[in-house]
C-alpha cells in the first residue's frame, strides 16, 4: 500500500508475471540453456564463442561463390552432344513449368562453347573457364542438382535457407549458430556485395535464430569496390572520440542493457544487440586492416586479377574471402551480381555468358590456388553455383530457368577432387542419376562441418527446426 492507504496500480501483464508465471520461470533457465548451445550444457554468455560440433569436422570454414541469376550448366560443366545433333528440333519430352510462353519456346539449342577435358581427371570444362579448368582436379562437379522453385526469389531462398516459401535462417546463420566464431573481433558470417533483389536480406537472415547469427553485409551488389572498402570504415571509426572514451560510453550503455536484460530474462534479441555493440567496438581494431589489401604482394594481386578492370570487382571479393577465413571467419559469401542478374540470360546467352565468365574465371582460379598454397583449402569448403540452371531449348537466343537438373561444384574441405557426380538426361533437362536436392547439399555441407543435420536444431514456437526441415541425405560418395 502507498501512503494514502491505496494499492499501487499494476498492469495485468505485470500481475501475471509476478504471480502465475513464477513456477514456469523455474524451468525457463533449463530450457534456455538447452536451446542456447547446440549439443552442450549451460547458457551462452557470448553467442559467438567457439563451440565443438557433433563430431570431428573436415572443414572449418565455408566460402560460397554465388552466381546470381542461374548460370547455364549446358554451357559450363555439363556438355550435351545430342543438342548439337538435334539442333532446332522440338524438345521430345514433356516441358516442365518455366517462364517461356508456349509460342516463344524454340527448338533444342546446343552450346556455342567448346568443351575440353581438363586436368588429370579429364573433367570436361567449357571454354568459358580456361583458368578454372586448370584447377579442375580440385573440383567435385555435381551435375544432378535439383530445386523446387522456378522463379529467382523462391529458388534463391531455398538455396540460402532451405525453404522457398517461408522465412527461415540462412545456411550461414546455421553454421555460425553451430560453430560460433574463431575471431571475436570480426563477424562470424559475412556476405560481400550481396544482391538486394529476390529476397534481399532474407537470404542472409538469422530469422528466428538469435540475431547474433545473422550475416553482416559488406556493401551491396551495384556498389563499386572503392566505395565498399571505405563505407564500413566510415561507419566503424568514430574520429570524434578516443578509444578510452568510447569504451567508457559503451560500458555505461551496456550496464543499462544488462539491467534491462535481467528483467527480460535472457531475451535473445537484447543479448544479441549487446553483443553487436561490443563487436562493433572491437572491429575498429581489425576490420580496417582486413579490408585493405596493401599488405598483399603484387604476385597475389595478379593471381586474382585485382588490377584488371574486367576481373577486379570479383577478384577483390575472392581475395577478401581468403583474408577473412584466414582470420577465423566461419562463413563468407561472395556474390556475382550488379544492377541486374549476372547470369539470367534469356537472350544472347553466347555473348552474355562469355562476358559474365570473364569477370569470375581468373578470380576463382586464383582463390583456389591461393587457398591451396597457404594450406587453407583442406579446411575450407568452396561452393560455386547459382539458384538453378538453364533449359536445353531456346528462348529466342537465350535459355529459360531450369531447377530440374543443373550443376554446382565444391572444392576443398573434405570433398573429393577431380570427381563428376550425378548426371542429367541426354538433353540436360532433368537430373536422372544420383539426384542431389538442395536439402541433400545442405545436409552434406553440415556433415563436412561436423554436424548431424538432424541434430542441429533450434526450438521455436513449440517445434524443433533445422536447416533441412524433414529432408536431406548426405552425399557420401563425394566425401574424402
Amino acid at each position: 500500500m502507498n501512503g494514502k492507504g491505496q494499492y499501487p496500480e499494476i498492469s495485468r501483464r505485470a500481475l501475471l508475471r509476478r504471480t502465475g508465471l513464477g513456477f514456469a520461470a523455474l524451468g525457463a533457465d533449463v530450457l534456455l540453456a538447452e536451446q542456447a548451445m547446440p549439443g552442450g550444457p549451460g547458457p551462452i554468455r557470448n553467442p559467438l564463442e567457439p563451440r565443438k560440433p557433433h563430431f570431428a569436422p573436415k572443414a572449418k570454414h565455408v566460402i560460397f561463390l554465388f552466381m546470381h541469376g542461374g548460370p547455364s550448366h549446358l554451357d559450363t560443366f555439363d556438355p550435351k552432344p545430342r543438342l548439337k545433333a538435334e539442333e532446332g528440333k522440338p524438345l521430345p519430352i514433356k516441358r516442365e513449368i518455366s517462364f517461356t510462353p508456349l509460342d516463344k519456346v524454340g527448338g533444342l539449342m546446343p552450346s556455342p562453347f567448346e568443351f575440353t577435358e581438363r586436368g588429370e581427371c579429364g573433367t570436361p570444362v567449357s571454354s568459358l573457364f580456361p583458368r578454372v579448368g586448370e584447377c579442375v582436379d580440385e573440383l567435385c562437379v555435381i551435375r544432378s542438382m535439383v530445386g523446387d522453385a522456378v522463379d529467382h526469389g523462391g529458388a534463391m531462398l531455398q538455396l540460402h535457407t532451405g525453404a522457398f516459401n517461408f522465412t527461415r535462417p540462412s545456411l550461414g546463420s546455421w553454421v555460425l549458430y553451430g560453430l560460433g566464431s574463431e575471431n571475436q573481433n570480426l563477424p562470424g558470417f559475412i556476405t560481400i556485395k550481396p544482391t538486394l533483389w529476390h529476397g534481399g536480406g532474407k537470404n542472409w537472415s538469422s530469422a528466428f535464430l538469435p540475431s547474433a547469427y545473422q550475416g553482416t553485409p559488406i556493401g551491396y551488389s551495384p556498389m563499386k569496390v572503392d566505395d565498399v572498402k571505405s563505407e564500413p570504415i566510415e561507419h566503424l571509426i568514430n574520429r570524434n572520440l578516443a578509444s578510452d572514451q568510447q569504451r567508457y560510453e559503451l560500458d555505461m550503455l551496456q550496464k543499462m542493457n544488462r539491467r534491462h536484460a535481467t528483467d527480460k530474462r535472457h531475451d535473445p534479441e537484447l543479448e544479441a544487440r549487446m553483443q553487436s555493440l561490443e563487436l562493433a567496438f572491437r572491429m575498429q581494431m581489425e576490420a580496417p586492416e582486413v579490408l585493405s589489401t596493401d599488405d598483399e604482394s603484387e604476385t597475389t594481386k595478379t593471381l586474382y586479377g585485382i588490377d584488371n578492370p574486367v576481373t577486379g570487382d570479383f577478384a577483390w571479393q575472392c581475395l577478401m574471402a581468403r583474408r577473412l577465413v584466414e582470420r577465423g571467419v566461419r562463413f563468407v559469401q561472395c556474390t556475382h551480381s550488379g544492377h541486374e542478374e549476372k547470369w539470367d540470360h534469356h537472350r544472347q546467352v553466347a555473348r552474355r555468358h562469355h562476358a559474365s565468365a570473364r569477370e569470375i574465371d581468373q578470380p576463382i582460379a586464383g582463390l583456389i590456388r591461393d587457398l591451396k598454397g597457404r594450406g587453407l583449402l583442406d579446411e575450407t569448403l568452396v561452393i560455386w553455383g547459382g539458384e538453378f540452371g538453364r533449359t536445353p531449348f531456346a528462348e529466342s537466343d537465350g535459355r529459360d530457368h531450369n531447377p530440374y537438373g543443373y550443376t554446382m561444384w565444391l572444392a576443398g574441405g573434405g570433398v573429393r577432387g577431380g570427381v563428376i557426380y550425378g548426371a542429367t538426361d541426354d538433353f540436360g533437362y532433368h537430373a536422372v542419376e544420383n539426384r542431389v536436392h538442395i536439402h541433400d547439399l545442405h545436409a552434406t555441407i553440415l556433415h563436412l562441418l561436423g554436424f548431424d543435420h538432424e541434430r542441429l536444431t533450434y526450438r521455436f514456437d513449440g517445434r524443433d527446426f533445422r536447416l533441412t526441415d524433414v529432408h536431406g541425405t548426405i552425399v557420401r560418395d563425394i566425401l574424402t
